[in-house]
């Protein structure tokens, strides 16, 4: 049986307003799942599962499964949309923490697994539930200091931004 891969990252949650903040978030991926798919857990506790793929292609080029849009922002970031009946969330991520991430699964994955060329599974919401959930530290490499996160989620909270939640 091979592990489970769990990172635990940041990325900017995008609202209407003039300012972004940081949240972190955990991606995860069991080789185990015959699907290949990938987690993104986020800090209310929802989760939302697709295949690995999706994630792969849109770092080259803006794709579209269901409920989930991911396209590349630029050289550096990129771009996660997803859509609920509560509306909708789009995060911004550090390329460079996806690829180490994509990185670490293809190395649990077999090389030639019975489900390779079946179709890819829709993306799934689910809600995780409140006993599951524990608060862990951003262990990812950032460029930003924590200190400077700090700065800026404190003048976030002194403009009186109020955090978007679809």
């Amino acid at each position: 049986m091979s592990p489970v891969i769990e990172e635990h990252a940041r990325a900017r949650l995008i609202t209407d307003g003039p300012l972004t903040r940081p949240v972190p978030v955990d991606l995860r991926y069991d080789p185990a799942d015959e699907r290949r798919t990938v987690h993104i857990g986020l800090p209310d506790g929802t989760d939302w599962a697709f295949g690995r793929d999706l994630l792969e292609r849109g770092l080259r080029t803006p794709i579209e499964r269901g409920a989930v849009r991911v396209w590349p922002c630029g050289r550096t970031q990129l771009i996660v949309e997803l859509h609920s009946t509560d509306g909708v969330e789009v995060f911004q991520f550090e390329i460079r923490t996806l690829i180490r991430f994509l990185a670490r699964t293809r190395t649990q994955t077999p090389a030639a697994s019975p489900d390779a060329d079946r179709t890819p599974q829709p993306p799934s919401r689910t809600t995780r539930p409140e006993t599951s959930r524990t608060t862990r530290p951003d262990t990812s490499r950032t460029t930003r200091t924590d200190k400077s996160v700090q700065q800026e989620e404190g003048a976030t909270q002194e403009r009186g931004a109020q955090p978007a939640h679809g």
